[in-house]
């Protein structure tokens, strides 16, 4: 099995934190969005997870050696590729076309789920939906009687569906969906000037391929600040059960209120922290209350009462603000 994962947008509506750190590097509970992606990826199915190949942009050594690091702790292969202008999803999965043959799973960076089952490997291909109340904002997928999909349609005006396609796709042959994303950029087949990846699934479709809707629990976006607020709030609660509070933290009159994560050496003293608050490696909160909330790494804040707010990477903050969102390096002393 092998995981394709484009990722080469900085993702413009989580700024300020993105203009530091590509979204899917941003931590949800002490890990990457990427990390956690390609981690419940690789349990939902039963083969050895061969490769991670990660498409980026010019996001620097530091991001390639990260994302490398990635692949490794899940025992796979990590390999880099890079997509150097944003012409489609079709575009962004094809710069990957090199790992692109046996079985694969496609799956965007910029989501996380919940799901209990285990991918069909026999079937040719399928794309991951969840069930919305509108679906004129997403693109959909219609289905036969037999469960086989149909159509997609991309934002309907009316209704023809409220399975929404969430961006993971299982491909059992991967090198077919790679020639029929090539046959899209050798005849510049482009739909509002991006080459899209439903036009190669809908030749796939039409040259006989099986496509099936795989439904997940919980469909999680982090597109933007609100977003990744409430992923957080939900991913801790997934997590709930595992030990959350690393050993190496200093907690000295401290009500921590579950479920919260709290990284390496991180020291926290008369707060209270939580529910639903991740607490980054090396941070210092005193004489605050934090709720539902994320604080990033090296970071210093005091006196704050917070909540629904993410605080990036070492930023030093002294205020009251109840609703923040401050990007890395930042330093604000009211």
């Amino acid at each position: 099995m092998k995981i394709i994962v484009p990722m080469a947008g900085r993702g413009s509506r989580l700024r300020p934190h993105t203009l530091t750190t590509p979204k899917p590097l941003v931590k949800i509970a002490g890990k990457p969005i990427v990390h956690r992606l390609v981690e419940d990826l690789a349990s939902m199915s039963d083969e050895v997870l061969e490769e991670i190949a990660f498409v980026i942009g010019d996001f620097g050594d530091t991001v390639v050696k990260e994302l490398l690091e990635i692949a490794e702790s899940l025992g796979a292969k990590g390999t880099i590729y890079y997509q150097d202008e944003p012409l489609g999803t079709a575009h962004a999965i094809l710069c990957a076309a090199d790992s692109m043959d046996g079985n694969i799973i496609v799956a965007f960076a910029d989501t996380l789920f919940k799901a209990d089952f285990s991918i069909d490997k026999f079937e040719d291909g399928i794309i991951y939906t969840q069930k919305v109340e509108d679906p004129s904002a997403f693109g959909v997928v219609k289905l036969n009687s037999e469960g086989v999909i149909t159509d997609f349609v991309e934002k309907p005006e009316e209704f023809v569906s409220d399975q929404a396609i969430i961006g993971i796709y299982y491909f059992k042959e991967g090198e077919r969906l790679r020639d029929e994303l090539q046959y899209l950029v050798d005849n510049n087949i482009m739909n509002d000037g991006e080459y899209q990846l439903t036009g190669a699934l809908e030749n796939l479709k039409a040259k006989g391929a099986r496509l099936k809707p795989g439904t997940v629990e919980e469909w999680l976006d982090c597109g933007n600040k609100d977003a990744i607020v409430n992923t957080n709030q939900r991913y801790l609660t997934y997590i709930q059960e595992q030990e959350l509070v690393h050993d190496s933290a200093q907690l000295d009159n401290v009500v921590l209120v579950s479920p919260v994560y709290v990284g390496k050496n991180v020291k926290i003293s008369n707060a209270v922290v939580g529910p639903y608050v991740s607490v980054g490696d090396n941070t210092i909160i005193e004489n605050s209350v934090v709720q539902n909330s994320i604080v990033q790494e090296d970071t210093d804040i005091r006196r704050v009462n917070i909540e629904n707010s993410v605080v990036g990477n070492h930023v030093v903050y002294r205020g009251r603000a109840k609703d923040l969102s401050i990007g890395d390096f930042t330093s604000v002393k009211e």
